[in-house]
Parts: C-alpha cells; sequence; structure tokens
C-alpha cells in the first residue's frame, strides 16, 4: 500500500458479477429444456389424458426444481438496509449505500451498493460469498478478505459470522444449514422414486413417497428453524441503521412446495381408497382389470394367472373329423378302434 503513496487501504475494483446465482441459472435451465422437450411432444397425444397428462409433468418438474433450486439458494435468511456508513477503515469519510445480507445453507452473501454507485470517486458495488460448506474454512476466506481489502460495512458482516464472534451465528448457521440440507437431498431422492412409481401400475407407493417428499421437506424447515433460533439475534448496526434478518424467499418457497407434496400425498392415498378407477384414469393407466388375473397371496399376486378348476371347466366337446381326415385317423393310428370299423 505504502508503493501506491496511499493513507488508506488500496481497494482493488470491484470485480463484474453475474447478475444471478449461477448454481439456480443451471438448475432452471435444465428443467425448462425438460418441460420444453415434454410441451413438444404434447401434440401426439389424444383426448383428456393429454390435459391430464401437461398437468403432472408440470407440477413435478416444479417440485423438483424448486427442491434442488433452494438446497442451492443463499437466501433462507435475508436482510437489507439502506443507511450512511463508513466506507473504509480508519477514514471519517461516510457514503450512502444499500446492505444486503442473504444466508444460505451453505454460506452468506454480502452485497453493497452505494446510493449512487459513484462516491468518493470509487465505484460502490461489491457481491461477496463467505462460505462453511464441508471442506470450506471460513475463516481463511474472511482472512483473504481482509488482505484484498474489501470495505468496511462488508468485514463488518463477515466477521459476525466468524468461528470466533462472540454472537455465535457461524455454529447455528451452519448447524442449521447441514441437517437442513440433508433432508432436502432426501426429498430430492423421494421424489425421483415418486416419479419412478407413478410410471408403473403402483400409484398408492407412489402417492405415500410424494408425502414423504413434503415431510422432509418441513424437516429442513423445522431444523432450520430450530438451530438459527436457540441463541438470541445479534445486532448488526451499520451506521446509522440496524440490519434485521427474516426468513427469505427460499425458506417459504420450500414451506409451500412442502405443503403441496403433503397434500397431494393425502389427496392420492385418499383417492386410491375412494375413487381409484378416477385416479387411474388421471394417471392414464387402464381401470378395467384382465378377468385373467386375480390376486391370490398364495399363488404369487396380481400377476398370476388365474387356473380355472375342474369344475368350472366346459364339458369337453366332440368335434366332428372330415371323411379324409377319419380315414386316415383309423388306418395310421387307430387301426383296431370299433369307431373306425363303423
Amino acid at each position: 500500500m505504502a508503493a501506491f503513496g496511499h493513507t488508506f487501504p488500496f481497494y482493488a475494483g470491484p470485480k463484474p458479477t453475474f447478475p444471478m446465482d449461477t448454481a439456480l441459472v443451471v438448475i432452471i435451465t435444465i428443467f425448462m429444456t425438460a418441460l420444453v422437450t415434454f410441451i413438444i411432444i404434447l401434440p401426439g397425444i389424444r383426448g383428456k389424458t393429454r390435459l391430464f397428462w401437461l398437468l403432472r409433468v408440470v407440477t413435478s418438474l416444479f417440485i423438483g426444481a424448486a427442491i434442488l433450486a433452494v438446497n442451492f439458494s443463499s437466501e433462507w435468511s435475508v436482510g437489507h438496509v439502506s443507511t450512511n456508513m463508513t466506507y473504509k477503515a480508519f477514514s471519517p469519510e461516510w457514503v450512502s449505500a444499500d446492505v444486503g445480507l442473504q444466508v444460505g445453507l451453505g454460506g452468506v452473501n454480502i452485497t453493497l451498493t452505494g446510493t449512487p454507485v459513484q462516491q468518493l470517486n470509487e465505484t460502490i458495488d461489491y457481491n461477496e460469498e463467505f462460505t462453511w460448506h464441508l471442506g470450506e474454512n471460513y475463516a481463511e476466506e474472511y482472512r483473504k478478505a481482509l488482505e484484498k481489502g474489501l470495505p468496511d460495512p462488508v468485514l463488518y458482516l463477515a466477521e459476525k459470522f466468524t468461528p470466533r464472534s462472540p454472537c455465535g451465528l457461524y455454529h447455528q448457521y451452519r448447524l442449521a444449514g447441514h441437517y437442513a440440507s440433508a433432508m432436502l437431498w432426501v426429498a430430492f431422492l423421494c421424489w425421483l422414486l415418486t416419479n419412478v412409481m407413478l410410471s408403473m401400475p403402483v400409484l398408492v407407493y407412489g402417492g405415500h413417497m410424494l408425502l414423504a417428499t413434503g415431510i422432509f421437506q418441513l424437516l429442513a424447515l423445522f431444523f432450520f428453524s430450530t438451530a438459527t433460533s436457540l441463541t438470541p439475534p445479534c445486532p448488526l448496526r451499520l451506521g446509522t441503521g440496524v440490519l434485521k434478518t427474516h426468513p427469505g424467499p427460499a425458506f417459504w418457497v420450500t414451506l409451500t412446495t412442502g405443503l403441496l407434496c403433503v397434500l397431494l400425498g393425502l389427496v392420492m392415498a385418499v383417492a386410491h381408497r375412494m375413487q381409484p378407477h378416477r385416479l387411474k384414469v388421471f394417471f392414464n393407466q387402464s381401470a378395467e382389470e384382465d378377468p385373467t388375473l386375480k390376486w391370490d397371496p398364495e399363488e404369487g399376486g396380481l400377476l398370476s394367472p388365474r387356473y380355472r378348476s375342474t369344475a368350472e371347466s366346459p364339458e369337453p366337446q366332440h368335434i366332428p373329423l372330415s371323411e379324409a381326415s377319419s380315414e386316415a385317423c383309423c388306418k395310421g393310428e387307430h387301426p383296431k378302434d370299433s369307431s373306425c370299423a363303423l
């Protein structure tokens, strides 16, 4: 810093940032591609099953995309404040800026945008991420941020989440994110099994797996809410304002998707008992049973053929043969038969 002749820390220009999380972009692109593919083949489906099929595809893709998106999202707990504060360490000059904090399951994201962006002959527009994933060292990332010379508001918020901070935010959010992420991965696996079972003639088990998908999503919310409420909130004072956090979009999307899965799973379970015929029609499965198939646990189940007993067998019928066939039969196979003599 002394080589550049600056009294205060030298701040490099802010890095260009993508306007959206790249992980979310990849997830949305994959599921939108799948949706477009299904829409392209939609005209090949005839009758009212076309609407049922489209409804099933859209609902299933929405649930799968939501589970993956919230797992990688950094907006489980968010906060925003517009305030006047110091910009550089050891500097009396203040700036007017918007500060945003997004807490996800794997780390925190801090944004700092000046109002206006150009102040103190600098462009105040920062978007920094600090992660605590397994294998990541949050303290090391914070140390690199100090060496990099990030603005004072960004370093202040990042310091509140360090392992040695008296606020204890690091341990509670890291623990909450670990268990919530595990529950979401189990929910995603249940969603995959749901699609497999609904494509087979086992609709009731597909409904059970859909119900399990919703339950695991609600468990993720429970773990996140419980772990984050174990300690009292830590005040985050930035100049003349105080930043307060609240549940973010990822939290509410998970809650909505979880309740939707639970509701659909219960509806399928009730429909299987009350209206199995309509349930099969909705999933484009034949509602008529094969008369040669009968459920019998002793004979192996649904796919065992029903064999007729001797009493149920029809009486043997005598089919007359032609004269040529009768003569060949008498000469070749039964020459001593009394009927052949006649």
